[in-house]
């Protein structure tokens, strides 16, 4: 009697483990297709380009100037460069700019040539001419930050006069520009993620999350002076008026959503 019950129940029992199986074997097959088609083609993904842009006024002006001296010899010409340098220093800090604004950019000491021309013997072959040293030459570039900006043009005539010779770079500009990029990066991602809303809506697409983040290279326009170089002769003139203009700092960064 026990037996012809059994059998019965093991065969429900042997139909519920193969049933059982062929489910795990089915549910096995789904995730693994799945994970080979994501894993083939991957996400969807939508990139877009942010831009940010802010003017912000300028907070410091730089310029840089020279003084050159030549001597027949070394310590001399080093000495007469130093009197020069000590002399425009001096003023730059009664007019109160900061020891930390001042920086020398480059001192160098090179020897002088001149160029003689050798006597050519009638009748024969000339040896021609030779350099011969003639001295020493010291140049010294110095470059200032100027914080009171509205002080620039002066200090620049004065350091024409007091034997500068040549006035070059000067270029107004934000001593710390990292609040203001900062705030140009926030711009670029707020563009970026209302392009990439527009996109997915048309397209069709709901935005999963940010699979990757580039920020380009800095990009800072100056607006102002600026220039490159400014010759002695207008600095003696007058004190120069030296609009400051704006500065415009633009940050631009690429982002990629994942879509579905």
């Amino acid at each position: 009697m026990q037996s012809f019950f059994s059998q019965p129940c093991n065969r429900i029992l042997g139909s519920l483990v193969l049933l059982g199986v062929v489910l795990s074997l089915v549910m096995y097959s789904y995730t693994t297709f799945k994970q080979s088609s994501y894993v083939g083609y991957g996400p969807t993904t939508i990139t877009v380009t942010g831009e940010g842009e802010v003017l912000a006024v300028p907070d410091i002006g730089q310029f840089t100037f020279a003084v050159n001296a030549e001597a027949d010899e070394a310590s001399a010409a080093q000495a007469e460069a130093a009197e020069k340098t000590n002399t425009i220093l001096a003023y730059l800090a009664e007019a109160g700019i900061a020891e930390a604004d001042i920086k020398t950019q480059n001192y160098s000491l090179n020897p002088r040539y001149r160029y003689e021309e050798e006597v050519c013997p009638v009748g024969m072959r000339c040896p021609g001419g030779r350099q011969v040293q003639d001295g020493f030459t010291v140049n010294q570039s110095v470059q200032i930050k100027v914080r009171d900006t509205t002080s620039a043009g002066e200090l620049i005539a004065q350091v024409g006069e007091l034997g500068a010779t040549n006035i070059s770079s000067l270029q107004f500009t934000i001593d710390d520009p990292s609040a203001v990029e900062a705030e140009a990066r926030e711009l670029a991602i707020a563009d970026a993620e209302a392009k990439a809303q527009v996109l997915a809506e048309n397209l069709g697409v709901k935005i999963v999350r940010i699979t990757s983040f580039y920020e380009q290279e800095k990009n800072q326009t100056y607006y102002g002076m600026g220039g490159d170089m400014m010759e002695r002769s207008m600095m003696e003139a007058a004190s120069p008026n030296l609009p400051m203009g704006e500065d415009m700092t633009r940050q631009v960064v690429n982002i990629t959503y994942e879509v579905r």
